[in-house]
């Protein structure tokens, strides 16, 4: 379920629910460029055994997909099973998908990989809300309007705070603030700076998760937090995991408006989260 939610939530519209019951999911996956020129579909089912004991069966579709590149990228994507034995790899399939269709589009266009792809980004002009949307690609060493202190511990400087466009649902808002962090000490730092504020400190729940590369170790020191949000800390963590990123921290606030969101509250905790990383 939370492998589910969180490929929600980084394919959007390009994902589809087929049956819910049933386990059938699809995806139109392209080849990235402004003016896509290859798309293929892959259907899944995933059986009761997934993903600990049987594989995904699955379906490529696209009219021009036959015969030998078929087969090609069939054996792609039981080699990614067969290296990841028991783990979840929809995330790795539609990936190694998207990067079969970016060489195939570069190769009959050989300007095709220097254009650019732009994320648009919808201001929410109707709310009035106290922080306002700074992209980090903008000036990527601006700290929030509120981070004003310049005294900074000699041991850990404090990271640069970004934070992402608000999400308004039903009266509820949910925010998601972002820096980079290497050690647990920073996170601690970042978490006390953002609750300096009044507004994040009087969120009804702020839920975050982060994951750190430990190099010498070769190891993951990551943890989350629910802040009364049950399992979202969790499901945050697990999309992190999926885009595997690591040496960053990312706090998602809510602020309840009376209305119960149900299951939407945490397609919403995603989706800001997502965002404020792919920035």
């Amino acid at each position: 379920i939370d492998e589910i939610e969180a490929l929600s939530s980084i394919y959007g519209e390009d994902w589809c629910v087929v049956d819910e019951d049933e386990k059938i999911y699809c995806i139109k996956i392209n080849d990235c460029l402004d003016q896509p020129k290859w798309t293929l579909c892959l259907q899944v089912i995933l059986p009761p055994g997934y993903p600990t004991a049987e594989p995904p069966i699955y379906q490529l579709n696209a009219p021009w997909l036959q015969g030998q590149d078929y087969m090609e990228l069939a054996n792609s994507l039981e080699e990614i099973y067969v290296q990841n034995l028991g783990e979840s790899i929809l995330y790795l399939w539609v990936e190694k998908i998207r990067e079969v269709l970016i060489e195939k589009a570069q190769s009959s266009d050989p300007e095709a990989h220097i254009k650019k792809t732009s994320e648009e980004v919808d201001e929410d002009d109707g709310d009035d809300f106290i922080l306002d949307y700074q992209p980090v690609q903008e000036d990527p060493v601006k700290m929030l309007n509120y981070i004003t202190s310049e005294s900074q511990e000699v041991d850990e400087e404090l990271p640069s705070i970004h934070h992402g466009n608000p999400i308004t649902d039903r009266r509820s808002t949910f925010q998601a603030h972002l820096a980079p962090v290497v050690t647990p000490r920073q996170v601690k730092r970042v978490l006390e700076k953002l609750y300096e504020n009044k507004k994040i400190a009087s969120a009804t729940h702020n839920i975050y998760a982060y994951r750190i590369y430990c190099e010498d170790k070769q190891t993951f020191l990551q943890d989350c937090e629910d802040d009364g949000e049950t399992a979202a800390g969790g499901r945050l963590l697990h999309l992190m995991q999926i885009l595997n990123v690591h040496n960053v921290l990312v706090v998602v606030s809510r602020w309840y408006g009376g209305i119960l969101l149900g299951p939407d509250r945490f397609k919403h905790i995603n989706n800001c989260a997502r965002n404020v990383l792919v920035e």
